[in-house]
């Protein structure tokens, strides 16, 4: 729900807050750590089950690439929401990227696509700050405009574009554009093949962790490079540079902010635009690396999963990196592998659910606990009751999983202030 900025800004929070919440933040150890654990667990349910997909190099170089489109959509979001502005219309947004960035892909080289991508994509974003920023619509109104907006103007242009005249002739149809050529994609020479003979010895996390990093050099797409390029800048700027500081700003006291001679207006509006770029980019390599042809329907809700890792991210680059990667990783197993996979997966989340509910125990969150212990026996008892999960679950399985990260990280979420909220100019006086 859209809210009106108040005339008075809100206090500002006590330092011993800040100094906990400066605490609390892991340190590179300690994420190393728990990246390790993570491995030696899936690594033991490897093994228990019998399912070498679970770490296997074409699984994991199938995540990375499925992982990338959402991941673009969540640093999307990201820059929207650290302004202040909520962008549901994230959807449409790689919509538009990937029709234009098939449809000049097609028409010139595969790189202008690209741009093109980004270029269709920032226009939704434009779109969505003038709705939001200038006129002031409900951000989840003007979002969900832009969804629909933009299903049917590429479902109207794909009509003219795509199925008349030499479009028609090299395969393309109302629903599809006609082949777009390959973007470049390389392997690290030596270290993909070494890995790949360490992952095939089936030795417990030395061939788990062999598999896991050659699935990361492995066929790699020059455009997800870009993608880790965007990450890594992202943060700098973000979190680095005074630019990344005005931004923030924007989104949690826009009043402070003006006060202190910061346009809001101008970086909301950068900000809203740059997500729409990055939405874009997502679309454009959904059509450009996968498939290397535009389809309607191509992004299947990618762009409110990548919403989805954001929010697991607690509005953090890291932490939606980390989102992004689960939900590829679950996209890719029922994609690749189906119901014996999938399968495997549940004695994982019998683990977890019973982990969790020893840390919810230990925190006296009784009732939290004994809920968490429930649904682990349930599932336990489906694991051991049943050999392969059924088709008609499997491929909900995405879905699945951003449903119960969200559940269990919702209650450490804290987002930006005034994210969502009205803004005008002179409030504050």
């Amino acid at each position: 729900m859209t809210a009106t900025m108040t005339q008075t800004p809100p206090p500002a929070a006590p330092k011993a807050a800040g100094a906990k919440g400066r605490k609390g933040r892991l340190s590179f150890p300690v994420i190393l750590l728990i990246i390790a654990a993570a491995i030696a667990l899936v690594s033991v349910v490897r093994i228990i089950t019998g399912q070498d997909q679970l770490t296997a190099q074409g699984q994991i170089t199938a995540a990375l690439g499925l992982a990338v489109p959402i991941g673009l959509a969540g640093l999307a979001g990201l820059w929207s929401e650290r302004s202040g502005v909520v962008n549901i219309g994230l959807e449409g947004m790689m919509i538009l990227g990937t029709f234009f960035g098939a449809w000049a892909g097609w028409q010139t080289n595969p790189w202008i696509g690209v741009l093109a991508g980004v270029v269709g994509g920032a226009l939704g974003g434009l779109i969505h700050a003038v709705a939001t920023v200038t006129f002031g619509v409900d951000h989840i109104i003007s979002g969900v405009a832009i969804n629909i907006l933009a299903l049917g103007a590429t479902q109207y242009l794909a009509k003219l574009w795509f199925s008349t005249g030499d479009a028609a002739t090299k395969g393309g149809n109302p629903k599809q554009s006609p082949p777009v050529d390959s973007l470049p994609s390389f392997d690290i020479p030596g270290l993909s093949d070494g890995l790949s003979s360490i992952e095939k010895h089936g030795w417990f996390f030395v061939s788990d962790l062999a598999g896991i990093l050659g699935g990361l050099v492995t066929d790699v797409s020059a455009l997800t490079l870009v993608a880790v390029v965007l990450f890594v800048g992202s943060f700098f700027l973000l979190w680095r540079s005074p630019f990344g500081l005005r931004l923030r700003s924007c989104g949690e006291n826009p009043v402070a902010a003006e006060s202190l001679g910061v346009n809001v207006y101008l970086y909301k509006y950068i900000a809203v635009i740059a997500s729409g770029g990055l939405a874009g980019l997502g679309g454009a390599f959904l059509a450009m690396v996968p498939t290397h042809i535009y389809l309607e329907g191509q992004t299947g809700g990618r762009g409110y999963i990548g919403l989805a890792a954001m929010i697991f991210g607690n509005w953090r680059v890291g932490g939606l990196a980390t989102g992004a990667g689960l939900f590829g990783y679950s996209d890719a197993l029922q994609l690749r592998n189906g119901g014996p996979t999938v399968h495997a997966l549940l004695l994982l989340l019998v683990v977890l659910l019973v982990l969790l509910a020893a840390w919810k125990l230990w925190k006296r969150s009784f009732w939290q606990g004994g809920v968490s212990l429930a649904v682990g026996a349930l599932v336990l008892a489906w694991y051991l009751l049943t050999d392969e999960v059924p088709g008609e679950f499997v491929g909900a399985t995405p879905y699945v999983v951003t449903l119960l990260v969200l559940s269990l990280s919702a209650q450490r979420l804290r987002m930006p202030k005034a994210d969502g909220m009205r803004y005008r100019k002179g409030q504050g006086k």
